[in-house]
């Protein structure tokens, strides 16, 4: 009989796959684990339910903040990112509203030249008038001479923009003031560079406020800091008898200016130098007292329109003038008529800064 070949597969039969992961127990293998097991049972982060909650609820959190921490929130994460940018103003309105009643109208923000009538922009940047001669004669050491093709440079404006530039630079020495060691001073006429680039630093911070309210409330915020360790180094001083604001511990640790509102010193006059700062306890501009209204009372804001107007009527009068001297009066006579209606017109406008003082 024949016989039958079987193959070596048949006679073993099924092969049956017994092997068994080996159980790994390194060091390194331990700790993934470890960090993926966590990774799965981490519960949200806290922020997700802040940015969960309604917009009002939302909203009334962050007006307690203030505006310094308003700028780490918003470097988070994107939730926060993308609501502070979506809700920068409304944001930034809530907490001036209450936190810096008075320095808010002290310090307003200078009109950009875009929002000005295109039909008057040529008169206002006019080389000849008197502020801009001023400006290019008497430059200050510590603050930027405005760009005349970005801001209005009316008197307003112009006082609005050196406001600005003065908070960043006596924030920028409050160290200094606080240790008792002296600041640095220029020699007149001397332009170091290292002042050039503080100059330069201090005036682009001021302008992010052209363009964020965020930035705006930051420098009052910086200003009310100043000012606060201006008042607790000057009432240290025992032999300084000179009349001062009153204020508590209660009123630093608020963070708000409310304590600014009761009657004080005034304090109107620009500290023209650093070696002002020395002496300088509080610099609230644009307000004067009333005694017999108990009160402060604020330059307005439509001041600006107001020296717009002055600008347009000098303007006019001068286009004036020479289109009579062009016609035969005689040009002395004509060059002498713009001096004087510049400088009653720069006259008429420094009288609406002399608030009167009771």
């Amino acid at each position: 009989m024949r016989k039958v070949d079987v193959s070596d597969d048949e006679e073993l039969g099924v092969l049956e796959d017994k092997t068994e992961t080996l159980a790994l127990h390194s060091k390194r293998t331990e700790r993934a684990r470890k960090k993926q097991a966590k990774k799965t049972k981490k519960p949200n982060h806290p922020s997700e339910y802040l940015t969960s909650l309604p917009y009002e609820l939302m909203l009334a959190i962050l007006t307690l903040l203030r505006p310094s921490d308003i700028f780490n929130l918003h470097r988070v994460n994107r939730a926060f990112h993308t609501f502070i940018i979506q809700q920068e103003h409304e944001i930034s309105r809530a907490i001036t509203s209450w936190r810096y009643v008075c320095l808010s109208q002290c310090f307003r923000l200078p009109v950009l030249m875009e929002n000005i009538d295109p039909s008057i922009r040529n008169h206002i940047q006019n080389p000849d008038r008197g502020e801009l001669r001023w400006l290019r004669k008497k430059p200050y050491q510590h603050i930027q001479a405005p760009d005349a093709t970005e801001i209005c440079t009316c008197l307003t404006c112009l006082l609005r923009w050196s406001g600005l530039c003065l908070i960043v630079d006596f924030a920028h020495w409050q160290r200094n003031l606080d240790t008792g060691e002296p600041i640095p001073m220029i020699p007149r006429g001397k332009h170091p560079e290292w002042n050039q680039a503080l100059v330069a630093s201090n005036a682009a911070i001021a302008r992010k406020a052209f363009h964020s309210p965020l930035w705006h409330a930051r420098l009052l915020e910086a200003h009310l800091d100043s000012t606060t360790r201006s008042i607790r180094r000057h009432a240290a001083n025992k032999g300084n008898k000179k009349s001062r604001f009153h204020m508590t511990k209660e009123d630093m640790e608020t963070g708000t200016d409310l304590f600014l509102e009761r009657s004080g010193p005034p304090s109107n006059d620009i500290p023209f130098h650093r070696d002002n700062y020395y002496m300088l306890e509080a610099y609230i501009p644009n307000r004067a007292w009333f005694k017999h209204l108990n009160k402060w009372l604020y330059l307005p804001a439509s001041e600006h329109d107001r020296d717009v107007g002055y600008i347009v009527a000098w303007a006019t009068k001068q286009l004036g003038t020479t289109t009579v001297s062009g016609s035969g009066s005689g040009a002395a006579s004509g060059n002498h008529t713009d001096e004087e209606t510049g400088s009653q017109t720069q006259a008429d406008t420094s009288s609406l800064r002399d608030l009167p003082q009771s």
